[in-house]
């Protein structure tokens, strides 16, 4: 527990991408944001924070945290418990804006020092949603499809896949529940008659069993 408490530790403390970044040095002072624990046995795993995030220094405080606890049938307290649920973005800082106003992409440096590590510190994780194309490229490798609307619509191929492997967490790829993605959304329906209802129910059977064993101890 300790050396997981120096990890997270280190990580919060983080300043690599601006005293040694593998390219242009973030834009403005690092606040790494992150929800993790050793008991959570779901992981949310996104891209990286947005502006509200990075002021706010909690994950999802935005639009999209709204929609993504609607998909998950989660209540605001449950979601951000870390003790149930943990939240693992590919960047852990607010990455900066180009010129049209756009979020950048997470920075490499979280991946490249952090993800490995965290990851191999936290067996315990038995679900993982996968958010967003980079997400996706780190959690699925070579099985990641040519394109997100393919990687999601496979995801019965990942979801059964990991069914058979009771070493490796379940895996849910999902698209980032930005508004922006509202015609996506229109466009495959399957989405939120076929995916949600399977993953809400293994979520749900995931909390209860923490509650039981919570009310037995």
């Amino acid at each position: 527990m300790r050396s997981f408490d120096h990890l997270v530790s280190d990580i919060r403390a983080c300043r690599i991408c601006v005293d040694a970044p593998l390219k242009n040095p973030l834009p403005h002072s690092p606040r790494p944001v992150l929800q993790v624990s050793t008991t959570a046995r779901i992981c949310i795993c996104g891209q990286a924070p947005g502006t509200r995030v990075h002021e706010s220094g909690q994950p999802f405080t935005d639009r999209s945290g709204d929609r993504l606890r609607e998909w998950l049938g989660l209540d605001h307290e449950t979601f951000y418990d870390p003790a149930q649920i943990a939240i693992i973005p590919m960047g852990f800082c607010f990455p900066g804006q180009n010129e049209k106003g756009s979020d950048l992409p997470p920075r490499p440096e979280c991946r490249s020092t952090w993800h490995d590590v965290l990851f191999a510190s936290m067996p315990q994780i038995e679900l993982l949603l996968m958010i967003g194309q980079y997400a996706l490229a780190y959690h699925l490798g070579p099985r990641r499809k040519k394109t997100l609307t393919e990687t999601v619509g496979a995801w019965r191929e990942y979801w059964y896949d990991s069914e058979a492997s009771p070493d490796v967490p379940r895996m849910m790829p999902l698209p980032h529940p930005s508004w922006r993605n509202n015609a996506w959304i229109k466009n495959n329906l399957w989405f939120e008659q076929e995916q949600l209802p399977v993953l809400r129910q293994e979520m749900a059977r995931i909390l209860d069993e923490d509650r039981s064993r919570l009310a037995a101890d």
